[in-house]
C-alpha cells in the first residue's frame, strides 16, 4: 500500500520495526574504492569527500572540502602526516580586510585510471586553482563539480580569483590590503582542457538615472548536465528591491570605502549567513555546441505584480536526455496569491519548441518542496517537507509525467505503511532505481543517524544500502574458521604507543546512480581524533607524532568523517549479515551538509524579504 501525505500518518510505523531491512531482491553490493579498510575518497589535504555524479562510462565528478590546518613549524624534517586521524581545518572567514583562501576543490575518479588505483580522486583545476595539497600557495578560488555526461563533459560552479587594492584607512589597519573578487560563483562546464563559464544575463548595477554602473558579477551555478550536452542550473536576472539599495549606498557619499570593496562587503555573508546583495534567481539551460554555451531563462512559477518588491526564486536542479528539467520555483498554488510557496516544478518544451513551467500540485499540510531527478521515461523524483505526528519531516516522493493529473505517490520505506523517518532522493535511472538517503532511528528528541538507500521503482522493494553490502565493504575480515570480526586499524602515538580501533563503513548518502547500478555518494569512515591545544593546533609527543585523544579506558576517541564511496554490483559473494556491539563513535559533522548552502539559501532569500 502507498500513501500520500496528505492523509493522516498512522502511529502503526512506530510498531513495524521487527520488519526493517527484511528479505529483498536486490542486488549485493561491494565498495570498490577501499584501501586497506581506508576510502580513497578525498583530495591529499582536505579532510571530506562527496561523490556527486557518475556517468554511463564509470566515470565521476566530487568535491573535497575542508583544507588541513597543518603545525609543520612544530615538526622537525617538514609537514608531518596527518591522514591517519581527524585534523583540524583552516579557519575560513569572510572578510575585506583578509585574504581569501579557498576550501572546496574539484575532483574527478574513474574505474579505469591511469594509475594503479581505480577510483582515485584526481584533483581537477578550474579557474587556475591548485591542488589542495600544494601548501606553497594560497589557493583563492572555490571550485565545484555537480554533474557529468558521457562524453565526459562535467559541470558545477567556481568562484573568482582574489583580488586586492591597497588598504586607505588610517586607523586600525590590520593589512596593507583590501580583498576582493569580480563574483561570487559563477556556472562552468569543462570539455577536455577547455572551460566554458556560463554568464548569467544579470552581472551589472545601473542607477536609477543611469550615470554610474557597478560591477557586481552576478551569480550562476551549472548542476546537472544530458548526453546532448544541454546543461541545468539557474541564474541571476535582475538584483533585489534591498540589494540595489545597497550598491547605491555604496555609490553614495555616506560610503567611506572604494566602490568595489563596499560591494564585495555586501556581497559576503553576513553572521546570519544572508547576503545584503541579493538577485532575482531563475531556472536557467544552457546548450554547449563547439564549446559555446547560449543560455535560456526557464518560466518562473507565477507572474509578480509590477510592484512586488519580494525576491522570487526558481533552479534546475536535474534533467533527462529529452530534455525535460526539474528543479523547484517559487509559485501561487492554484492561482492563490495568498498561497505562496517555493514547489517542485518541471519544465518541458510544447508544440513550438518553448519550455513551459509545469506546478507539481502539492497539498496545503505542504510546506515546500523540491525535485532533484528525472529519468527519460519522465519520471520524477524529488522530496516534500510536512508535519508527521507532530514534527517537520522530508519524505521522498514519486511523480510521472506523462500523467500530470494523476499525483504523486510517497513510497513506503522500510514499513508497509508511511512512516515518520526523513528522506530524500538524489536521482533515478531509466530501470527506476532511486538512491537518496533516509533516517534510521525513530527517536523524536535527538538526531537521526541517515543511511544511503536504493529504491526500486517497478517492485516498491526499498533498502538500506548498508544491508546490501558484503562484509568487506563494512570493515570486516575474515578469520582462517569462516568466522568474521572488525578489522583492527593501528595507528601510533606521539607517546610511543600503537593505538587500536575498529574499522567501520557507513554509507549515509547515495548520490548518483547510472544505467549498471553503479551508485556513488558519500560514507562516514572511523577516523580517531587528535590532540588540540588552545590555539587549535596539533599536539606533537617526543616522537615526533601527534598525540591522539584517549577515553578513560585508554583508548582513541573515535569519530566519523565522509569520504566519497562508489558502489558496484558484486559478482559474487553475498550480502552481510554479520551483527556486533561495536560503539559507533562519533559523528563528525564538519562539511558533512555537502550542498546544504546550494539549496537552502534561496529559502533565506526569501524569508528575508524585501525592504
Amino acid at each position: 500500500m502507498k500513501l500520500q501525505l496528505d492523509k493522516a500518518l498512522s502511529l502503526v510505523a512506530l510498531g513495524v520495526l521487527g520488519v526493517l531491512n527484511s528479505a529483498h531482491a536486490a542486488p549485493v553490493y561491494e565498495i570498490v574504492n577501499i584501501d586497506s579498510y581506508d576510502l580513497q575518497g578525498t583530495l591529499e589535504g582536505t579532510r571530506s569527500g562527496y561523490a556527486l555524479g557518475v556517468n554511463a562510462n564509470d566515470e565521476l565528478v566530487g568535491i573535497s572540502k575542508g583544507k588541513k590546518k597543518l603545525s609543520s613549524s612544530d615538526v622537525e624534517g617538514g609537514v608531518i602526516d596527518i591522514a591517519d586521524g581527524i585534523a583540524p581545518e583552516e579557519t575560513i572567514t569572510y572578510s575585506i580586510d583578509k585574504a581569501i583562501i579557498a576550501n572546496n576543490f574539484a575532483f574527478v575518479a574513474k574505474e579505469n585510471d591511469d594509475t594503479s588505483k581505480p577510483w582515485l580522486p584526481t584533483f581537477d583545476s578550474i579557474n587556475g586553482t591548485t591542488p589542495p595539497s600544494d601548501t606553497a600557495v594560497i589557493n583563492s578560488v572555490d571550485t565545484f563539480y555537480y554533474g557529468i555526461n558521457n562524453a565526459g563533459i562535467k559541470v558545477g560552479s567556481m568562484t573568482a580569483p582574489e583580488k586586492k587594492t591597497e588598504n586607505t584607512a588610517t586607523a586600525n589597519v590590520a593589512d596593507d590590503y583590501w580583498y576582493y573578487r569580480d563574483y561570487e560563483f559563477r556556472g562552468v562546464a569543462k570539455s577536455g582542457s577547455t572551460e566554458i563559464p556560463l554568464v548569467p544575463p544579470y552581472t551589472q548595477f545601473v542607477n536609477a538615472d543611469k550615470t554610474k554602473t557597478v560591477e557586481l558579477g552576478g551569480w550562476s551555478a551549472a548542476t546537472a548536465i544530458n548526453n546532448n550536452n544541454l546543461v541545468a542550473g539557474y541564474a541571476s536576472t535582475a538584483i533585489s528591491k534591498y540589494g540595489s539599495d545597497r550598491v547605491n549606498y555604496c555609490l553614495g557619499t555616506d560610503n567611506t570605502l572604494p566602490l568595489d570593496i563596499c560591494v564585495q562587503r555586501e556581497q559576503y555573508p553576513n553572521s546570519t549567513g544572508t547576503r545584503n546583495i541579493q538577485y532575482q534567481t531563475r531556472a536557467y539551460v544552457w546548450q554547449i555546441d563547439n564549446d559555446v554555451a547560449t543560455g535560456s531563462e526557464l518560466p518562473l512559477g507565477l507572474t509578480p505584480a509590477t510592484d512586488n518588491t519580494l525576491t522570487f526564486t526558481a533552479q534546475a536542479l536535474g534533467l533527462n536526455d529529452n530534455g525535460i528539467v526539474v528543479g523547484r520555483s517559487h509559485v501561487y498554488r492554484n492561482g492563490n496569491s495568498k498561497a505562496l510557496a517555493q514547489d517542485a516544478a518541471y519544465w518541458a518544451k510544447d508544440t513550438e519548441g518553448n519550455y513551459q513551467y509545469h506546478w507539481i500540485p502539492m497539498g496545503s499540510s505542504i510546506e515546500n518542496s523540491i525535485a532533484y531527478g528525472v529519468n527519460d521515461n519522465g519520471i520524477v523524483v524529488g522530496s516534500y517537507r510536512s508535519y508527521i505526528q507532530g514534527y517537520r519531516r522530508d519524505k521522498f516522493f514519486v511523480f510521472d509525467t506523462n500523467t500530470p493529473d494523476v499525483a504523486y505517490v510517497t513510497p513506503n520505506d522500510f514499513a508497509s505503511t508511511t512512516t515518520d523517518l526523513s528522506s530524500k532522493p538524489k536521482d533515478i535511472n531509466n530501470k527506476g532505481q532511486v538512491v537518496g538517503y533516509i533516517e534510521t532511528t525513530y527517536d523524536k528528541e535527538k538526531p537521526r543517524p541517515k543511511a544511503g538507500f536504493l529504491y526500486e521503482k517497478s517492485t516498491g522493494e526499498f533498502n538500506n544500502l548498508n544491508k546490501l553490502l558484503t562484509c568487506e565493504s563494512k570493515g570486516y575480515e575474515k578469520a582462517s574458521d569462516g568466522s568474521w570480526a572488525r578489522h583492527q586499524i593501528e595507528v601510533q602515538d606521539g607517546s610511543g604507543k600503537i593505538l587500536q580501533y575498529n574499522a567501520d563503513i557507513l554509507v549515509v548518502e547515495g548520490s548518483s546512480i547510472n544505467e549498471e547500478g553503479t551508485i556513488v555518494g558519500t560514507a562516514f569512515i572511523r577516523k580517531p581524533s587528535y590532540q588540540f591545544d588552545k590555539d587549535g593546533n596539533i599536539v606533537i609527543g617526543e616522537n615526533g607524532l601527534p598525540l591522539f585523544e584517549l577515553s578513560g579506558s585508554g583508548e582513541p576517541v573515535t569519530a566519523y568523517i565522509p569520504r566519497m564511496v562508489v558502489l558496484k554490483p558484486a559478482s559474487s559473494g553475498e550480502a552481510c549479515t554479520v551483527e556486533d556491539n561495536t560503539d559507533t563513535g562519533n559523528f563528525e559533522r564538519s562539511g558533512a551538509a555537502t550542498l546544504a548552502w546550494f539549496f537552502a539559501l534561496p529559502l533565506v532569500w526569501f524569508r528575508r524579504r524585501i525592504r
